[in-house]
């Protein structure tokens, strides 16, 4: 019998959700330990469902992982009418709306895409253990006893990397050490990915530095303009993101500064300044789980793949601005992320965590020969990203 799950009345219960973003320090399930196998599905029968923080029409983070929706539905043969899909779905009580709807038109595995999603698609899967839920970015599943409840992402910080190189040659070519960077929120999974970009720019750049600021918002390309605009007017030659818009691309294409995209080629909205952008292929998982829906197989409690695995991908370089040598650089780290030769967070490395509200911070000292292994869901952590230290280098400026 489906259950409907009541919205949030405690507000402290989602604080206690978003905290956890940069944790990670809970010891897990062993991966693949959620989900037994069932009897499994008729393909005819099947409905799936997602809810998405936003629609296609960002060019960013729901465009890409709409993109992966679809390669699912082709590599399966699933019909429109298979698909429910919940578009513009905020980090609220709408999401138990949107949960609910899915519920009652009996989907048999649910998708939530976003990270503040979590402490709702952990009340839906309590009340809805017939039902599996997967939540892209989250952190949950791993202190749940739930074997509907599953969590998934993908090593995005060694596409972070390898864009860092193409900002970090181009930085190098006008003469412009410094970076600058869009965050979205103070969690680990952006920190995570912009120490990573600003290590692969020091790669080939040793004397870069960047600043960050934040939003404070996942999709606002006016404020992700303003904010670009921000770094621009602090001497910041090259820009990149981790938000939802092309407003950053096109701010540094009207500025004749330079932009590293995420989630979608963005050269199109601004051919004069985006040099190439990484993504996730959403479709490798989406995939996956709806096949073991099928089949009766368990889901991973925790999954990530990355670089190595095809799950995280580069767009094209854009040739006609790239600095000469940047794909000779991009494919030379790109074969050390295949054979294991390269950590992206490799000592020597010294960072402290990210406490804004003046609590102890954490201290993270790497010397040389020792990395910090993220999203190592064999290790014993969640597939989310975990590290949130600010290392040597990179300034956080302030929040929008």
């Amino acid at each position: 019998m489906k259950k409907r799950i009541l919205a949030m009345l405690l507000a402290g219960t989602l604080a206690v959700g978003l905290a956890a973003c940069g944790g990670g320090e809970e010891t897990p399930a062993p991966s693949g330990s959620g989900g037994g196998e069932t009897a499994g599905v008729a393909k005819e029968e099947l409905k799936v469902g997602f809810v998405h923080i936003g629609d296609e029409s960002d060019m960013g983070y729901t465009y890409n992982m709409v993109q992966g929706v679809k390669e699912m539905q082709a590599n399966l043969g699933l019909s429109d009418d298979q698909i429910i899909t919940k578009y513009n779905i905020p980090e609220n009580d709408a999401c138990a709306d949107a949960l609910n709807d899915l519920i009652d038109r009996e989907c048999d595995i649910i998708f939530a895409t976003s990270f503040g999603f979590g402490d709702y698609v952990t009340m839906a899967a309590r009340e809805n253990p017939d039902i599996q839920f997967c939540h892209a970015t989250g952190t949950q599943a791993h202190t749940e006893d739930l074997p509907n409840l599953h969590n998934c992402f993908a090593n995005i910080y060694e596409g972070r990397y390898l864009a860092g190189i193409a900002a970090g040659m181009k930085a190098k070519e006008i003469g412009n050490p410094k970076l600058g960077y869009v965050g979205a929120y103070p969690y680990a999974e952006v920190i995570s990915g912009y120490t990573a970009f600003y290590l692969g720019a020091k790669s080939v750049y040793p004397e870069v530095t960047m600043d960050v600021i934040y939003t404070n918002t996942w999709n606002d390309a006016s404020l992700e303009s303003q904010t670009a605009q921000a770094l621009i007017d602090r001497g910041c030659g090259v820009v990149s993101q981790h938000s939802d818009s092309t407003g950053p691309a096109t701010t540094a294409e009207m500025n004749g500064a330079f932009q590293v995209g995420y989630n979608a080629d963005m050269t199109e909205a601004a051919p004069g300044a985006s040099l190439l952008s990484t993504r996730i292929d959403w479709g490798i998982y989406f995939t996956e789980a709806v096949q073991a829906v099928l089949d009766g197989k368990e889901i991973p409690k925790d999954w990530s793949q990355g670089y190595a695995d095809g799950a995280v991908l580069l767009t094209p370089l854009n040739e006609a601005i790239a600095a000469e040598g940047t794909q000779e650089a991009i494919e030379a780290a790109e074969a050390g992320l295949k054979d294991g030769s390269l950590q992206v967070f490799a000592g020597p490395l010294h960072g402290v965590s990210y406490n804004p509200d003046g609590s102890e911070k954490d201290v993270l000292d790497l010397a040389e020969g020792e990395a910090f292994i993220e999203s190592d869901v064999a290790g014993g952590k969640t597939s989310a990203p975990y590290f949130d230290y600010i290392v040597d280098g990179i300034t956080v400026v302030s929040d929008q």
